[in-house]
């Protein structure tokens, strides 16, 4: 007798099971079995035995899929829209016995299968599925190459952003099954907007409609914004909402929660961790989850049957990603709006040039208050200029007038007062002297500066001034503008010595502070809510914003100042906030009357006279010099396309990291901008996309780094 079988005469129940067990997984063991290495020998699956891959190489002459064999023994897992290892690289001539063999081991997305391959040569297999799970729809696969194609990047970049890196306990774990949709919400407060409430009722409806949206200052957006996600769902679509920082999503998550009740939206931001953001980012993959609030990443949501993108701040700098292709999430929503057919919603304290372009254009419509409930809601704003500032003796001694003392002393009887301050770094551009008009380039209109202090050159094509004069008033004297104030915490805690003063800045923001008398010195950005608002509000040295090197400086600058005089209690009830600048200059006038949009579009007038985007599309080239000189040559422009410069650009500057367009240290780099008129922004982005991979597959050399739309073109 064997002793197996004695084992079997024993007592335990449950051992001839367990032996059982044993002999069949001896059994199979002995089967050859092919090394999924390679999978030689191994079957190929019997239905569409060819998978086509978008490996993970961002280069853009690899901007194409690749054909492998699917082994049968993957087949059930090999389906659209999962992670996948392949081999890549070994070329055509290592083949043994009809399959390629050889190459390092890269992931990739399997985009489809097919029942024949265009290749005619051997095919690799895939070396394994990663997880089963799909992350890559259609609709999201379609997405990425349309903002691929825009900003002259490669799909594999752009997926990089879009979806998020696998985490697998977050995959383990089942999403919960999805809620009802709720009832259609009540107006609220977007019934103090003139079309607000009629907005709200196209979403309910299941429409789609597109609107530019100019916020009333208080607190009650993050709730507007919570009512229109809330009107969508209703519809039985969902709904996706992108603002700038983490501070932001936190108070419309908080808002959405209150609306809609837990459990109906996810929230994705960096601040959630890898696992939870993932474990969120698939809820919505799945459908559990019908509404999504997040930072930048979340442009690319993959959100079920989307009825409606909204961006809160399109001209915040995070909206614009730092890694290539380099999208803009206003772009990018764009896109989805247009694509999806799905309503769109801009929404700010202020409004971009941008903005302004869709209302001009028609392709959406302004939603805004009127006059008479702007000025209930907004503060009473006033100005000191340089010719108060130089009668002011207290100005003089302490760098701070009068009124500001005034505003100060008067605000903090009744709560806390915010005095923003803008940060070091804000370099000064030239202006006229006499009336402070922006000095620019005869040429090509672009704004002059003086490296050495003495020559005059143009900061986009380079040419030299000589003999400059201000073409508004005639002046051939030109000044800096003033940089950003010091000190002042200290000295206005030694001016107001029993009261608290709290900073909120670059290196620790606050979220909020109480409602009790203190004061709160902040930079641009990083203003904290005041419990019940604001009572008071200085912004000191305006020039230091406007004075910026920087297409945008004015525009940004009053997007600054409306986002610091939004927390500000209205004028009913007292809310007074002073601006140190000159009343007569443009951004100034549309703080006082409160009306940002009206700015914009003058703007964009302005713009379009001078060929300046965005009424023309512009992509920035740079790198070393031979290197950006050999691209340009061979970069077949389309013939309308005018090129400016190259100019030289800054090294990375000593202790900070270095930006994607800055130049290494010690090495000499040149930037040229490349114009060109409406409707040719696609024949640009072609052509740079395609001299970029002509130049990679040549093994180009030095990089050369090509930018759409450019954030800051000077």
């Amino acid at each position: 007798m064997s002793s197996d079988d004695e084992q079997s005469a024993g007592p335990e129940a449950g051992v001839p099971e367990q032996l059982a067990l044993i002999r069949e997984t001896v059994r199979r063991a002995k089967v050859p079995r092919a090394k999924p290495r390679t999978w030689r020998g191994a079957a190929l699956a019997k239905e569409l035995p060819v998978a086509r891959v978008l490996v993970n190489k961002g280069v853009l002459h690899l901007d194409q899929y690749f054909d492998y064999a699917v082994p049968e023994e993957l087949d059930a897992d090999a389906q659209p829209g999962v992670r996948v290892r392949v081999r890549f690289g070994a070329g055509g001539r290592n083949v043994r016995d009809g399959r390629r063999e050889g190459g390092g081991l890269i992931d990739g997305f399997l985009v489809e299968r097919v029942a024949e391959s265009d290749y005619q040569g051997a095919l690799a297999a895939l070396a394994s599925v990663v997880s089963p799970e799909p992350v890559l729809g259609p609709e999201l696969l379609a997405l990425s190459r349309a903002v691929a194609d825009r900003y002259a990047g490669s799909l594999a970049d752009v997926l990089q952003l879009a979806v998020p890196p696998r985490n697998g306990r977050a995959e383990s774990k089942p999403s919960p099954e999805p809620l009802p949709p709720p009832l259609a919400p009540l107006p609220g407060s977007w019934e103090r907007y003139g079309q607000g409430t009629a907005f709200l009722r196209a979403l309910a409806e299941g429409g789609a409609p597109r609107a530019v949206w100019t916020a009333l200052p208080g607190p009650h957006w993050p709730q507007e914004i919570a009512l229109a996600v809330a009107a969508t769902l209703s519809s039985g679509r969902g709904a996706l909402v992108v603002v700038p920082d983490g501070r932001v999503a936190g108070r419309v998550d908080a808002a959405l929660t209150q609306v809609l009740g837990a459990g109906r939206h996810a929230l994705l931001t960096a601040d959630s961790g890898p696992e939870k953001r993932y474990r969120q980012w698939l809820a919505v993959r799945r459908g559990s989850v019908r509404a999504v609030i997040g930072t930048r990443a979340a442009m690319f949501a993959p959100v079920a049957d989307l009825g409606l993108v909204a961006i809160w701040d399109d001209g915040d700098s995070s909206h614009s990603d730092d890694n290539a292709p380099f999208p803009h999430v206003r772009e990018v929503l764009e896109l989805r709006a247009a694509h999806g057919r799905c309503g769109f919603l801009l929404g700010g304290t202020s409004c971009t040039v941008e903005a302004a372009q869709l209302v001009e254009s028609g392709w959406a419509l302004p939603l805004s208050a009127d006059r008479e409930r702007l000025r209930s809601a907004a503060p009473l704003i006033r100005t000191v200029g340089d010719g108060e500032l130089a009668r002011d003796g207290a100005a003089k001694a302490a760098r701070l007038p009068s009124l500001a003392w005034q505003t100060v002393r008067d605000g903090l009887r009744g709560g806390p007062v915010l005095v923003q301050v803008p940060r070091r770094g804000y370099a000064p551009r030239l202006a006229c002297e006499r009336c402070r008009t922006p000095a620019r380039c005869r040429h090509c209109a672009g704004p002059l500066e003086a490296p050495d202090q003495q020559d005059l050159d143009c900061s986009w094509c380079g040419r030299a001034e000589r003999a400059w004069h201000c073409t508004a008033c005639g002046s051939t004297r030109l000044r800096a503008q003033i940089v950003g104030a010091r000190r002042t915490a200290e000295e206005l805690g030694r001016a107001f010595p029993a009261v608290p003063v709290r900073t909120s800045g670059r290196d620790h923001i606050l979220d909020a502070v109480p409602g009790e008398p203190a004061l709160v010195i902040s930079t641009p950005g990083a203003e904290p809510i005041a419990e019940g608002g604001y009572a008071a509000a200085l912004l000191l040295d305006g020039w230091a914003m406007l004075g910026r090197p920087d297409l945008r400086a004015g525009e940004d600058a009053l997007r600054r100042w409306t986002a610091a005089a939004s927390l500000v209690r209205g004028q009913d009830e007292g809310g007074t906030v002073v601006i140190v600048a000159e009343p007569t200059l443009r951004p100034v006038q549309a703080l006082v009357r409160w009306d940002p949009a009206g700015y914009a579009r003058r703007e964009l007038a302005e713009r379009a006279e001078l060929g300046f985007p965005p009424v023309s599309r512009m992509a920035s080239v740079t790198g070393p010099v031979e290197a950006l000189a050999g691209f340009l040559a061979t970069a077949g422009l389309p013939p309308e396309a005018e090129v400016l410069g190259p100019v030289p650009v800054p090294s990375a500057e000593p202790g900070r990291p270095r930006r994607p367009w800055d130049a290494p240290p010690g090495e000499t780099w040149e930037r040229a901008l490349i114009r060109v008129v409406p409707g040719r922004g696609a024949a640009l982005a072609a052509a740079l996309k395609g001299a970029q991979a002509a130049r990679m597959a040549r093994g180009g050399g030095d990089p050369v780094r090509i930018r759409i739309d450019p954030p800051d073109i000077g």
